[in-house]
């Protein structure tokens, strides 16, 4: 499908009601299918500013790229949904990209790549509201915890307060939680050891007055077979974050597979390396993916 970025623009400026009448009739579907797996592809690392791929530091700036890569995989068997900023979705939804699909907001985006206030992560995407107004299916937000930052403690309330605000509405809400660390550059990096992905699970487990509809997006650790031990932690479920674009995708496919089999973990998030894979082949990536569950 190709994406006519002079259209989307005509109805945005002449009709922008056009988005909201679009999701009103949106075709929606149940969370899970019936294997009780979900295969999410996220797009929601450009509102970060974080629009490198790899060596290739604007990759995800071309917005028409990144339409037609989202169509692409949103159309391949077995992908249940997307995660994304209001921004994409607005043009999926022109697009008539998400009939049949998982959609689910991208709710915190305040936490510029490399700002000093990155750890400050305020919630400047998708409200609670703003989720169930639209007919949306789930939330999405982003909690990186600093032992040595105070901004973590607001991102850390700010997270409560919005499992409270998705738990009144029934809404499904995914907690991405990290332990997190400037390097001796400043530069944040995630810690992915068994110990602090282990710290991440409980802390995000314990927020705010109901788990009810809380979901965990979790990475694989440093060392995948530390997984077992390190998901134990919680009952929440989980689904698999799928992390920097690297060289060794069939390693990272290996990681998947052994963490899909365990009793918590129900599927997969996954961006950057299935839309812009080493070889360019979106629809493999995808393919192959989803063949993991």
């Amino acid at each position: 499908m190709s994406v006519d970025i002079a259209e989307l623009v005509r109805i945005r400026a002449q009709h922008p009601e056009a988005i909201a009448e679009a999701a009103a009739r949106r075709t929606r579907r149940p969370l899970l299918n019936t294997s009780g797996r979900l295969m999410i592809v996220a797009a929601d690392h450009p509102a970060r500013g974080a629009l490198g791929v790899g060596d290739r530091k604007f990759a995800m700036a071309n917005r028409a790229d990144l339409l037609q890569r989202l169509v692409l995989a949103l159309g391949r068997p077995g992908v249940d949904g997307v995660l994304a900023t209001a921004d994409i979705l607005d043009d999926l939804l022109l697009l008539g990209a998400l009939d049949g699909k998982v959609v689910m907001g991208s709710m915190n985006r305040g936490g510029l790549q490399g700002a000093t206030f990155e750890l400050d992560d305020r919630f400047t995407g998708h409200r609670p509201e703003d989720i169930e107004r639209l007919n949306f299916d789930a939330g999405k937000l982003l909690l990186r915890i600093s032992y040595e930052d105070p901004g973590s403690l607001t991102t850390l309330e700010s997270t409560a307060r919005a499992i409270d605000a998705m738990a009144e509405r029934r809404l499904p809400l995914f907690v991405e939680p990290f332990i997190s660390r400037r390097d001796d550059t400043g530069k944040l990096r995630n810690d992915l050891s068994a110990e602090a992905v282990t710290k991440s699970i409980a802390i995000a487990s314990g927020l705010g007055g109901s788990s009810a509809y809380t979901w965990l997006k979790v990475p694989v650790t440093e060392n995948p077979d530390d997984m077992a031990e390190v998901m134990a932690t919680s009952t929440l479920p989980a689904v698999l974050l799928g992390g920097e674009v690297g060289d060794d995708q069939d390693g990272a496919y290996e990681k998947w597979r052994g963490a899909l089999q365990l009793p918590t973990v129900r599927g997969l998030v996954v961006g950057r390396s299935l839309l812009y894979p080493a070889d360019g082949d979106v629809a493999a990536a995808v393919d192959t993916a989803v063949g993991l569950l």
